[in-house]
């Protein structure tokens, strides 16, 4: 990897000195990300669609776990890429607190 390329192909952070924290990410790549989400939006509301349809229980557990699995999915891409790319731009510029607000997130996304 050359080194002026970001770490993730996901997102490159940006840090301009302030304390406002951002990512960068390519058109391309927040499309694929705002698709995800599009799918994952549909899929909550059909769930709420088989509810008010009075849909079997067994059903709408199914579909729920299924919408819980893509959200599960965007978030590990998104925590790879964010550990790649701003955890260790952080880590490399000696603010070890990342590590603790890392952490912090991780026990987040894991309840």
């Amino acid at each position: 990897m050359n080194k002026n390329e970001p770490a993730c192909p996901l997102c490159a952070a940006v840090s301009d000195g302030s304390d406002a924290r951002r990512t960068e990410r390519s058109e391309e790549v927040k499309r694929k990300l705002t698709n995800r989400l599009s799918r994952i939006e549909g899929q909550i509301r059909g769930i709420r669609q088989m509810i008010e349809n009075d849909a079997y229980c067994n059903d709408v557990l199914i579909q729920s776990a299924a919408a819980g699995a893509a959200l599960n999915a965007f978030n590990r891409a998104l925590i790879g890429c964010h550990m790649r790319s701003c955890v260790a731009r952080d880590l490399r510029e000696g603010n070890d607190a990342v590590i603790d607000e890392l952490l912090d997130t991780l026990e987040k996304l894991m309840k």
